[in-house]
């Protein structure tokens, strides 16, 4: 284990050179989630302002017999990017023959506390915590107990942090775990008012901006960077051509920060680009995880701000 987490981190300083190579400066988003990143997160899915979590909560508990029609006697529940597991208790709480919950996430350390919260909630139930990065092809770690299929819970709208391109691939990974006859539970962010999408990156709270910069500080503390998390600020517009919010990081000076020994120049006003939240319509959806799942059913809120949707593995 602790060999792959050097291997891990010394893949993400790769990622965050490259990126920092880029005409246009960018980060990977998964590096947000190290531990106190994720506890911002979760201070984020409680704001006003941010709709997507209490929409898909809501729409977890007004379809929840409906969805739980899906999962089968004995079936094992794999859950990617599992934060705290919020959203997954919703399920836990009216699931009681499940082989066993498989919650996966890149913050070990937070992934692990989680787990041992949610086995004194589900002291029945087989909980085992992986910690990998998920984004990239990895394998499910070994079982010695039967399970009837496979159902990967993927929350959150995650899926619009990818490029288009990119979502296919990972969906094409998904697709592979979750072998023939499994299914994906998979919340999207429906396309609606800019107006609504940029309050939400936008929070009056500031603890957004706070997410935001917080990856700043993490590339201080694990890869020796030397920024100035005063020298930056948190900006979040929704880019109507191409169909989603985009998170920077703005430069408020001409300044110098190296990483590792690489140095890298910021002119005022220059952004590093730290994640993309690409929102679809129900029918680009389907359009893009075609040939991969079959859409089954898809639960939407009353005002068509998000959906939850089961799909099955064509795999």
């Amino acid at each position: 284990m602790k060999d792959d987490a050097v291997s891990i981190q010394e893949d993400d300083l790769k990622e965050v050179i490259n990126g920092l190579s880029q005409p246009q400066k960018q980060l990977p988003s998964k590096l947000f989630y190290d531990e106190r990143g994720s506890r911002l997160f979760d201070q984020i899915c409680e704001l006003d302002e941010y709709y997507p979590t209490r929409t898909e909560s809501k729409i977890l508990i007004d379809n929840r017999d409906d969805i739980l029609s899906y999962f089968d006697e004995n079936a094992l529940l794999i859950e990617l990017g599992s934060g705290s597991s919020t959203k997954t208790r919703l399920l836990l709480d009216s699931l009681n023959s499940l082989s066993a919950y498989i919650p996966i996430d890149i913050s070990e350390e937070f992934l692990y506390k989680t787990a041992e919260r949610l086995r004194l909630r589900y002291p029945d139930l087989r909980i085992i915590p992986y910690s990998t990065d998920y984004t990239h092809p990895f394998n499910l770690p070994e079982l010695d107990f039967s399970f009837s299929k496979k159902i990967v819970f993927y929350p959150g709208s995650t899926i619009g942090n990818f490029t288009p391109g990119k979502a296919r691939h990972f969906l094409t990974l998904v697709s592979d775990i979750i072998g023939e006859n499994g299914g994906l539970l998979i919340g999207v962010d429906l396309k609606k008012d800019p107006k609504i999408l940029e309050a939400a990156y936008n929070d009056a709270e500031g603890i957004t901006g706070e997410f935001n910069i917080n990856i700043l500080r993490r590339l201080n503390e694990e890869f020796d960077a030397t920024f100035d998390l005063d020298q930056f600020e948190h900006q979040a517009v929704f880019n109507e051509k191409e169909g989603r919010i985009e998170m920077h990081l703005i430069s408020k000076k001409n300044q110098t920060v190296s990483v590792r020994n690489n140095t890298f120049f910021f002119s005022k006003g220059e952004s590093i680009h730290t994640e993309n939240s690409y929102k679809y319509t129900l029918k680009e959806f389907r359009e893009l995880v075609e040939g991969l799942f079959e859409v089954e059913k898809v639960w939407t809120d009353d005002n068509q701000l998000f959906s939850l949707q089961y799909l099955k593995s064509m795999a």
